[in-house]
This record gives structure tokens, sequence and C-alpha cells, in this order.
């Protein structure tokens, strides 16, 4: 069955309805009347009651249509796009669709290039598109990543080639080097590709250039962290001089993810974050040596802060000062890391196989296979569960220690 919507006049079809299709139909014409501030009317028929006599639609109802049908664009999305856009026959947008799914935009993300960019299906889809993917796809992005790029950042494709994006690509790759750098930066920011190079990101460079920082970090960031070349550069001056007076050396890498940190976030959100770990008693300079060493302390989630102290605190006894001295552990997996291996530590101990004074880090940020043969495979001889606690299968007491020697420990 084929559903016909038709507003003051104007119809569009809704092919394939689904079986709650009364519901459906309901809940967009209350859409439409609080859009419109119009009534609907439908009229219900079977696909196979069409025929060639029927008269055509107007611009308009085909556009919509077109848009439902064809591009999988809702009604509601469908009938604000058409306001900007009006198709007379389905030859140029069919062509258009044909390339865009060629290069990889696919079904599910069709409809959300053409909500940001509805013209597009009026565009030469061989004199002004195909130069563009052409030389995208030859830069070393895949189909896949230009579905993903366009569909973040449709805008791209209305930008041109020789002027923009073609001496974007190859100011980019001026300073990554490798075309697949390129795109790993794009995917992250594509609207990268849409930046005014000489008068937003140079500057930017310039600037960490004349403070000393190294030819690496600047690599760095722009790979890792593109967003923030593209903000307002006396935003950009603002937070460098902040990240400056916070003590960091530009000399080293963790001051780029110190840039990233402050852009990031708001004076507000900055707030908030000192107040959760000004909880566990922790003094302002005490948390400014937390975020020095391990930046991005301040942007994990408050849950995800508190659960992670509350453990190594409460339950396996280790100190504040502890934490301080090893800050990245706040950013390690509680559930797959940080559990897992201070079981293993704890029974360790608890058996005499290890120093009791063996050091948070030691335990914590050791590689997978450096912490497994030192601590798993040469001790399992002595216990042989040792592999099962460590994967989860055990706990702590079923091991045979009491609940006063592991000092409550978690059991998992």
């Amino acid at each position: 069955m084929i559903i016909r919507c038709r507003l003051r006049g104007v119809s569009f079809l809704l092919p394939n309805p689904p079986q709650n299709w009364r519901i459906t139909v309901k809940s967009f014409a209350t859409q439409l009347s609080l859009l419109q501030h119009a009534s609907l009317s439908f009229r219900f028929f079977s696909s196979s009651s069409t025929s060639p006599s029927s008269p055509n639609p107007n611009q308009y109802s085909f556009t919509v249509s077109y848009l439902i049908n064809s591009c999988g664009l809702s009604p509601q999305s469908a009938l604000s796009a058409s306001q900007k856009l009006r198709l007379v026959t389905p030859e140029r947008p069919d062509s258009v669709l044909t390339l865009l799914r060629n290069y990889g935009i696919t079904d599910a993300q069709l409809p959300k290039l053409l909500r940001v960019f509805p013209s597009l299906l009026l565009a030469d889809p061989e004199k002004t598109l195909l130069p563009k993917l052409e030389f995208l796809h030859s830069k070393a992005f895949t189909r896949a990543d230009l579905g993903r790029i366009l569909s973040s950042c449709p805008l791209i494709l209305s930008r041109s080639l020789d002027n923009q994006i073609i001496p974007c690509h190859n100011f980019l790759k001026s300073i990554l080097h490798l075309d697949k750098t390129v795109v790993s930066a794009c995917k992250r920011s594509p609207r990268i590709l849409l930046e005014n190079v000489k008068k937003n990101i140079v500057p930017k460079i310039t600037a960490l250039q004349e403070i000393g920082v190294p030819q690496s970090s600047v690599v760095f960031l722009i790979k890792h962290y593109p967003c923030v070349v593209q903000l307002k550069n006396d935003k950009f001056h603002e937070i460098v001089k902040e990240v400056m007076e916070s003590g960091f050396d530009p000399l080293k890498m963790v001051f780029i993810t110190a840039i990233q940190v402050f852009a990031g976030m708001s004076k507000s959100t900055w707030e908030q974050k000192m107040e959760v770990y000004r909880r566990w008693g922790l003094s302002n300079h005490e948390i400014m040596l937390l975020f020095r060493g391990f930046p991005l302390c301040m942007s994990l989630s408050e849950n995800k802060i508190m659960s992670t102290v509350d453990f190594l605190v409460n339950k396996m006894g280790w100190k504040l000062s502890a934490i301080i001295r090893v800050p990245i552990t706040l950013g390690y997996s509680l559930e797959k890391r940080i559990i897992p291996r201070c079981s293993v530590g704890k029974v360790l101990i608890l058996k005499g196989l290890v120093k009791k004074d063996l050091s948070l880090g030691a335990f914590l940020k050791l590689t997978e296979k450096k912490f497994f043969d030192r601590f798993v495979i040469k001790y399992q001889n002595h216990i042989p569960q040792l592999l099962n606690l460590y994967k989860g299968e055990v706990g702590v007491l079923e091991l045979g220690f009491a609940s006063e020697e592991i000092c409550g420990i978690k059991q998992l």
C-alpha cells in the first residue's frame, strides 16, 4: 500500500507503510499541523491502482515525494528541505544520487547529507561533483571515509575544488606529510577542509612555534585535535596563555593535550571538576599536580573520577598521594584494568610474594603483556587460580582469604 498525504492541495507519497501506519500518520499529521498550521487529508490506495493517466504532481509535491522515496528523508525533513529546493524531473537528482553512492555515501548517510545541503541534488554531477570526489579519492580517502566525512560536513561539496579543497589539502599534507594522516585529521574534524588556512590555521602554528613548541607536537595537534586549530585566533591565544600559566612545558607533548582540554571545556565545567576532586580532600595545588601529570583528568566524567578514587582509596587502601604521583591511573578502565590488576596485586601481597610497598604505578602502568608475564604467569605455580582471578572468573574470597585480610576488596 502507498499512502498519499495531501497538504493544501500538495500531495506526496509514503510508500510501504509499517503495520502501525495509522499511528505514524497521525503523529506526522500533528507535527505538520504545528509546523504549517494547516490541516491534512489522506488518501490511501494500492500501488497497483496507479496508472499512466494519473495526473502529474506539481513541483512542490514532486520534490517532497522524491526526497522521501528516493533519498530516505522523513516526511518532516523532506517538507523542510523542499523550502530550499524545487525539482522538476528526476534525471539530474538521480544522477547525483548514483554518483554519491558510487563514492561511498550509504542510504543511511544520504538523508543526513541532504538535510543540510538539499540543493546538492541540483549540482552538475559530471562537472561539479565528480572532480571533487575523484580528487579526494585519489588522496587516500576511501569510499567509507568519504561517506563518513561528507555526511558529517556536506558543505565540503559546495566549496571550490581549485580555490579551497586542493589548497587546504596540500597545506595539511605539508604539515602532516602523509595522505593517510591528512585523512585521519579530516575524519576527526571534517570541517577543517572548509578552513581559510592563511587566516585561521597558519597564525596558530606560528604562535606555537614562537614559544618553542616542536614540529612533532604541531603535527600531533593537527592530527589528533584538528578542532583546536579551527578556534577563533583570539580564543586560541587565550588558551595557550592559560596552559603556559598552568606550568606546562611547551617542549613536551603534554602541552598539546592541555590545550585540547582547555579548548573543550567552559570555565563553569572546569570549576565543577575542581570541586569533584576537592571532595576527596585535594587542595588546588594538588589538583594542578594531577592536571600537569595527566591533563585528561579534567575531562573525565564525575562518575569516573568518583568510582576510581573510591576503589583505590577505600577498597585498596592506597593514599591520595599515590594517585597524585601516578595520575594517569584515573584514566584507566576500572573494570578492565584497575580491578583485575589490583586484585592480583592484593593476593600476591597477602601471600608474601611481592613487597607490600609495591607502587601503584608498577601494577597499572605496565603494558598488558609485561604485567601478565611479571605478575600472573610468574606466580601461577604458587597460586593456581591466579589466572582465573585476573580474568574475573573467581573472586578474592574464593581463594581462601578472610574478608578482614583483604580489607574489603570488592569480590569480582
